[in-house]
């Protein structure tokens, strides 16, 4: 990855996890962005894809954490990883797994949320790794993506128009 940021700064790491969600938004995905960092350099980038793949598990977070252990399967462990929505339950669980050392969310998913919505899965004590958590970083950017992305959904939807979501 080309991307660097000299000082470990949440809200500079999060923009490129919301480039990420625009480009989910443009490809008519929810728009969810996600970033891997270790000693100030991006060690994967991801979008969701669900759609694009017909697979439900293309998460950002999911796809950002195998193309990072693919090509720095050393770094990983201790990273920082930039989500611009609070991960779900199976994004934390491979979070721990993969045994990332911070992670930076946007907006809170009260729907989804298992990190500490509806759940507080990555500081459960009974889990053998816990993250640092921080969440609200650019949470009304995040947030804003989310609402006018499904905003559009549903007024396509009631329309009954066919097309794509579309930022403009």
């Amino acid at each position: 990855m080309a991307w660097q940021v000299r000082a470990l700064d949440d809200a500079a790491w999060m923009g490129l996890a919301l480039d990420q969600a625009r480009q989910a938004f443009d490809a008519d995905e929810v728009p969810v962005g996600c970033v891997i960092v270790a000693d100030g350099q991006v060690l994967a980038a991801a979008r969701n894809e669900s759609v694009a793949t017909g697979d439900p598990t293309a998460h950002a977070e999911s796809l950002a954490l195998r193309r990072a252990l693919r090509d720095h399967r050393d770094r990983v462990a201790g990273s920082t990883l930039y989500v611009t929505l609070e991960p779900c339950l199976m994004c934390a669980g491979a979070i721990v797994l993969a045994r990332v050392g911070r992670v930076v969310f946007g907006c809170d998913d009260p729907k989804a949320g298992a990190v500490r919505s509806l759940y507080t899965t990555l500081s459960d004590d009974r889990l053998n790794h816990r993250c640092k958590v921080v969440p609200g970083v650019r949470a009304a950017e995040a947030s804003d993506l989310l609402v006018r992305f499904f905003e559009a959904l549903r007024s396509r939807r009631s329309n009954g128009t066919a097309g794509r979501v579309t930022e403009r």
